[in-house]
């Protein structure tokens, strides 16, 4: 198993319990698709996992290394395995695409080269692939806050990608995306998860894409695993379980309304064309 959690657990100092002892294993090359309503401890869990979030107690296994009991210093040291895609994309908006994507490289690089940025020629080839594999390179010299939301979700993908990491973390990687573009960045992390044999867990409020994408669903409800399985055993009950009746039903109806204005949408284009 690429990655184990072992009784991970986090309580605020308010008494909250975010996570309350999660047993979970993620092999390498598998995509899990994390689920559940909101505050059910999907985000706080990939935080636990690289330590953005100080969990309260229990096991991050990356291999054979234990997060959890890390002290400062080693934790920068290993945090390097692990790629973070953040929903809001976390990109430096003044930065060129390519100074954002060679940043995944500066837990390699001496700060005086990161400062001066300049990477070593090796990182830029590397940053000028991956820009290739994400259909950006022939945006590498504009500058962030130039680009769309989909193509700044792939510089963030690029930039995990440049940290060579052997586990992806991805969060809400298309909750601020429209349902094609959703579709687009979904199947460009498979394609690349698949390619690479990388393990990634990642937390999707859209569960029907949640379906379409990962090999493994997690459903989370107040802090607890209450699902593990295929998407296809995903059921109605399941799904009930894990959000709630009404919470559900407000769910699939809101998938039922985004479907029937996407419907109307090919239908005015068509009429048009």
């Amino acid at each position: 198993m690429m990655l184990r959690l072992e009784g991970l657990s986090k309580t605020y100092k308010t008494g909250d319990t975010a996570l309350g002892d999660v047993d979970l294993s993620v092999p390498k090359g598998q995509i899990v698709g994390l689920i559940g309503p909101s505050g059910a401890g999907k985000s706080t869990l990939i935080r636990c996992i690289n330590r953005l979030v100080e969990p309260t107690k229990g096991k991050v296994m990356l291999g054979d290394v234990d997060l959890a009991a890390l002290g400062k210093r080693e934790l920068r040291r290993q945090r390097r395995r692990i790629g973070m895609i953040f929903q809001e994309y976390a990109l430096v908006e003044r930065l060129t695409v390519m100074e954002n994507v060679l940043s995944g490289r500066l837990g390699y690089v001496s700060f005086w080269r990161s400062f001066l940025r300049r990477y070593p020629g090796a990182d830029v080839q590397r940053a000028y692939r991956l820009l290739d594999r994400v259909g950006l390179i022939d945006h590498a010299d504009k500058r962030a806050d130039a680009l769309s939301g989909g193509q700044r979700q792939r510089v963030g993908i690029a930039r995990a990608l440049a940290q060579d990491p052997e586990l992806l973390l991805v969060d809400e990687p298309t909750a601020s995306l429209d349902p094609k573009t959703s579709r687009q960045i979904m199947r460009l992390l498979t394609e690349i998860c698949a390619e690479r044999d990388l393990p990634a867990i990642v937390n999707i409020h859209d569960v029907p894409l949640a379906q379409q994408f990962v090999q493994r669903i997690v459903g989370l409800r107040a802090g607890r695993i209450v699902f593990d399985g295929s998407p296809d055993q995903l059921t109605q009950s399941v799904l009930t379980e894990i959000y709630g009746a009404e919470d559900w039903d407000a769910m699939r109806k809101d998938d039922e309304d985004q479907k029937s204005a996407e419907t109307e949408q090919r239908a005015r284009l068509e009429a048009i064309a």
